[in-house]
């Protein structure tokens, strides 16, 4: 035993001094709403990009250098993450940034990353315009018009419908995004979308909108918006009388939340993810491991995809074999068959995952894996 405790200790130093000798710490910033109406997707994110910090460093850091991670609170407001994204480019110096999680936020980070050529990568934000604003942006995540093809085509083939109503933010990208390419994709498989009906942010009373939709008596009902708006959507539908209706929607509903507000009104609805626990790769399940054994809670698709995140940029800081923006960016760019938590990735030419996606179900209150879908 005390040979066992001296060979891990040696390891450890032969670990810390190669970093030191390396002497440059990698500056990772994160940018995430740790406050504000989606609290519980910057907490994942953070948990899991914490996570991979602590074990990257753990195996020796990176070409022999520390990681360090310099983390923002954006609000999921953008004017926030505008001001996060700055303050990690001009006062930490960072090498890359992570972040942020609504595509509203990153699309206000993205273009002062790219002017000043720090790589940028979104865990989630599945809006088709983040990458388009240059080429120091990536994600993790697919992008909405897989995502409304995805539950489009569950619709019309699993679910038989035929009809559709849709009840979404205007003002959000995220929101307006992923109701555009469920229409185009459900009525070009020749279902018909009966009502699209729009709200502002922060609005709570949906029965005027929900009344419209109740006389028309729609198949599904399309709700691509965060969880804490859907659980009080289905919440109020349900209490006008709504019943044939499924629910039907995109990530934004991926959180422990969800089911405490929606009740039993969410049963049965199903929604587009990028990730399903219960996989028994090898690179998932020692995430799982790892993270309830730090956090003593399973981890969501947002902590997935920040992992995810993490592993791509730690892949390309090691294949570009120097600490420098530039061959970083190129590095991420080229990024092939990395096994990753959510699946095997490479990165097409806009700088988005080519990868599957699943459906899962809210079934006895939790989330229940339905189907998987292909690109």
């Amino acid at each position: 035993m005390v040979k066992k405790f001296a060979v891990i200790a040696f390891l450890f130093v032969l670990a810390f001094s190669t970093m030191a000798l390396g002497a440059e710490e990698i500056k990772i910033g994160l940018v995430t709403p740790l406050t504000g109406d989606v609290a519980t997707f910057g907490i994942s994110t953070k948990n899991a990009v914490l996570l991979w910090e602590k074990e990257v460093n753990a195996r020796g850091g990176i070409l022999g250098n520390p990681v360090k991670v310099y983390w923002e609170d954006d609000k999921n407001t953008p004017s926030e993450t505008a001001n996060a994204v700055s303050k990690l480019i001009n006062q930490n110096k960072v090498h890359v940034i992570i972040g942020s999680v609504a595509s509203k936020c990153t699309l206000a980070g993205a273009p002062i990353a790219d002017a000043a050529k720090v790589p940028m990568i979104s865990p989630t934000s599945t809006n088709e315009a983040v990458t388009k604003v240059g080429p120091y942006i990536f994600r993790a995540c697919f992008i909405d018009p897989f995502q409304g093809l995805v539950m489009a085509k569950f619709a019309l083939e699993t679910i038989k419908a035929k009809t559709a109503a849709m009840v979404y933010d205007i003002g959000n990208d995220y929101t307006k995004g992923l109701a555009e390419n469920f229409k185009k994709a459900f009525e070009a498989g020749g279902g018909k979308v009966v009502a699209s009906e729009t709200y502002g942010v922060g609005e709570s009373d949906f029965s005027a909108q929900l009344t419209k939709i109740k006389r028309l008596d729609p198949d599904v009902i399309f709700l691509p918006d965060y969880y804490n708006t859907v659980g009080l959507i289905t919440r109020q539908a349900r209490q006008l009388g709504i019943r044939k209706a499924v629910f039907l929607g995109g990530d934004g509903w991926d959180s422990s939340e969800l089911v405490p507000i929606a009740g039993d009104s969410i049963e049965g609805g199903f929604f587009s993810n990028h990730y399903a626990p219960g996989s028994t790769d090898p690179v998932p399940m020692a995430f799982l491991k790892a993270y309830e054994a730090a956090y003593k809670s399973a981890p969501d698709a947002l902590a997935a995809l920040a992992y995810d995140a993490c592993l791509i940029v730690e892949n390309a800081i090691r294949r570009a074999g120097k600490l420098d923006r530039t061959a970083i960016r190129d590095a991420m760019a080229t990024t092939k068959d990395l096994v990753a938590v959510s699946g095997r990735m490479t990165l097409d030419e806009n700088r988005n995952p080519i990868k599957s996606a699943v459906v899962l179900e809210v079934k006895n209150g939790k989330f229940v894996y339905k189907t998987t879908v292909n690109p």
